[in-house]
């Protein structure tokens, strides 16, 4: 497998797990067939028909795509990394698999990027999955009445399912990462690819005008471009929506774009909230002073 570690903005990353296609058939699991089998059917309710007998599929995957928009992309890219199984444990402990993590040194050094998979990895985040795992297990029961609903199946009920094992998906690829971690199995990369797509930014740069210059591009030396102070300076977005589709592009993954755009949106959509409290603090603190007596 390949993680790649990709900021957002300046304080933000999306990891995600690129399963290489020699490992996909030999360690495919019972879980693995079922997800995909779930995934399919998912699939083929989105190009139901119109109608009364299968038009209620449509609908169903319309709101449930709206659901899953606003599941944190933190947990997404923690269930694309596999569960450590016994077998991958004693693998990667051998040195048979060599776990690389890419990431773009222009924008994030190495040090940074350790410390964010650290956070991935951290008793924090498996906590948290922990907990809402069981909180939806032990909410499941709510779901009953909507069994007796007629030919529609316990949409809310399956919701929960998917919930709870998202949940404990995340968390286990939480626990993989903290395993890698600790073991020293990472080895990090930078690619000048990756690299050229944070540098252009929202520039209308082209495909070709890309390609030539990842041939002048020396990864051993990058172009140096400044690199944000997540501890003192303003967050702001390292990404956009026209070069997140840019990055996996070029990077030759085109199942990362999905949760590039999912992250890129819910981040601006935090940093518009946070700016919006700010200035509303703001605009209080300035009521108050004016409201204070003159001395």
């Amino acid at each position: 497998m390949r993680l790649f570690l990709l900021p957002i903005s300046t304080r933000r990353s999306l990891i995600y797990c690129q399963r290489l296609n020699n490992q996909l058939s030999s360690e495919t699991t019972y879980v693995d067939r079922l997800t995909a089998r779930a995934s399919n059917t998912w699939l083929r309710w989105e190009k139901a028909e119109k109608g009364w007998r299968t038009g209620w599929q449509r609908k169903v995957t319309h709101y449930g795509n709206k659901l899953f928009e606003t599941i944190p992309h933190e947990e997404w890219g923690l269930k694309s990394i596999p569960p450590l199984s016994k077998r991958r444990k004693d693998e990667e402990l051998k040195g048979k698999k060599e776990v690389e993590v890419i990431f773009p040194a222009s924008v994030i050094a190495e040090d940074k990027v350790k410390l964010a998979l650290r956070e991935f990895a951290g008793d924090e985040r498996q906590a948290l999955h922990t907990k809402w795992m069981w909180a939806t297990i032990i909410s499941m029961p709510l779901s009953a009445p909507a069994a007796l609903i007629p030919v529609l199946p316990n949409i809310p009920f399956f919701y929960m399912v998917f919930r709870a094992w998202s949940h404990w998906r995340a968390r286990s690829g939480s626990r993989h990462i903290d395993f890698l971690l600790d073991n020293r199995l990472l080895k990090f990369t930078t690619s000048s690819k990756l690299q050229l797509a944070y540098e252009a930014g929202g520039l209308d740069v082209s495909m070709k005008q890309l390609d030539h210059d990842v041939g002048e591009f020396r990864e051993e030396d990058p172009k140096p471009i400044s690199k944000p102070n997540a501890e003192t300076d303003m967050e702001r977005m390292l990404l956009t929506q026209s070069n997140g589709g840019l990055v996996s592009e070029l990077l030759d993954v085109p199942e990362l774009e999905e949760h590039l755009q999912r992250a890129i949106k819910q981040v601006e959509k935090a940093l518009r909230a946070d700016k919006e409290l700010q200035e509303e603090k703001q605009d209080l603190d300035n009521v108050n002073k004016q409201g204070e007596p003159k001395r």
